[in-house]
């Protein structure tokens, strides 16, 4: 059941990770046009201005736990990096039960009164002609922390495995070497 439930949220999170990385084609697309038409035509648009900050935010948040699934994250290498993977797996869970769910259920439960308060609003852009869907980038901190509270619980469940023998090193630390491949690769 762990490990349907673990490639179920690994799917979910490279999908959206997959997704949402056209999001900086989109900025860079949109940021060029606004310039050739404040530069070009002296034209200016806050809609698409506004639009490359809504991409940002949105690619990064979103993003996140893409990231995470791929290992991305900045970490303290001293404690990591030359570690065997029965230490990495230790560090894993307890970086994940203590730091990263705790840290992500805060947002979450903070931040959903503004987000509640924005919806009800229908929150829009302070000028006239911007997006008038604040609430909608403000729901993004929402989703954020739900997918990183999911991501979080995947990776944890992968370190989890292998601290109990149930999964290979090999297959959640893939730079470490797997000794059994190497025990076959000699004995051939």
């Amino acid at each position: 059941m762990a490990r349907t439930l673990i490639r179920a949220i690994d799917r979910l999170n490279n999908g959206i990770g997959i997704s949402v990385a056209w999001f900086a084609l989109a900025m860079v697309l949109v940021q060029f046009l606004v310039v050739v038409l404040r530069y070009v035509f002296g034209v200016g648009w806050l809609f698409l201005q506004e639009s490359i900050v809504y991409l940002h935010g949105a690619m990064f948040m979103l993003g996140s736990a893409y990231t995470l699934l791929h290992n991305g994250h900045v970490r303290v290498d001293i404690f990591y990096r030359d570690a065997d993977p029965r230490w990495k797996a230790k560090v894993d869970v307890a970086g994940h039960v203590l730091f990263l769910i705790p840290v992500c259920a805060l947002i979450l439960i903070y931040s959903w009164p503004y987000v509640v308060s924005s919806w009800a609003s229908l929150e829009g852009s302070r000028e006239i002609s911007g997006i008038p869907a604040v609430f909608l980038l403000k729901t993004v901190v929402l989703v954020f922390c739900v997918l990183m509270i999911l991501q979080g619980l995947a990776q944890g469940l992968k370190a989890l495995l292998v601290l109990t023998g149930r999964a290979r090193a090999a297959d959640v630390y893939p730079s470490e070497p797997d000794p059994t491949e190497d025990a076959r690769a000699s004995a051939q």
